[in-house]
């Protein structure tokens, strides 16, 4: 399969995560030793560590209903970089979980485009509230 843009293979990513489909997650990564995933908790996989790191996750029944809102996009003729939002639906009572940024940068080959690296992390804290005017802060 060969994906015209950077888009293209961004909307299979996610597809395959939503499905737990390790073939479809298979065909979005550029097979090279560049490839990298970091994902939180998880120790950095690289090269063929990519591949067996997203089988583990889906043997394990991992599937992810995402929203996904794009924050920022760099694009050039060989390389783009997409920093998402990732957001998981409300699954019961309470708020929905905070949402996990994530950074995609693909890499256009003979192949046409490619995944090359996909990291992704918590949502950071709040700033700290800064106190009125009269106010002191705490030290």
């Amino acid at each position: 399969m060969q994906f015209e843009t950077p888009q293209d293979v961004e909307d299979a990513y996610y597809d395959a995560l939503e499905g737990g489909d390790v073939e479809a997650m298979a065909r979005i990564w550029e097979s090279s030793q560049d490839v990298v995933c970091l994902l939180p908790m998880t120790p950095m996989a690289r090269g063929p560590q990519v591949q067996r790191l997203w089988q583990a996750i889906f043997e394990q029944g991992g599937k992810f209903d995402l929203q996904v809102r794009h924050l920022a996009w760099i694009e050039g003729d060989e390389v783009a970089i997409h920093l998402v939002e990732e957001r998981s639906p409300n699954q019961g009572p309470g708020q929905a979980p905070p949402p996990i940024y994530a950074t995609n940068v693909f890499r256009r080959g003979p192949e046409g485009w490619r995944l090359l690296m996909h990291q992704n992390s918590p949502t950071p804290p709040p700033p700290p509230s800064v106190p009125d005017k009269g106010q002191t802060a705490l030290a």
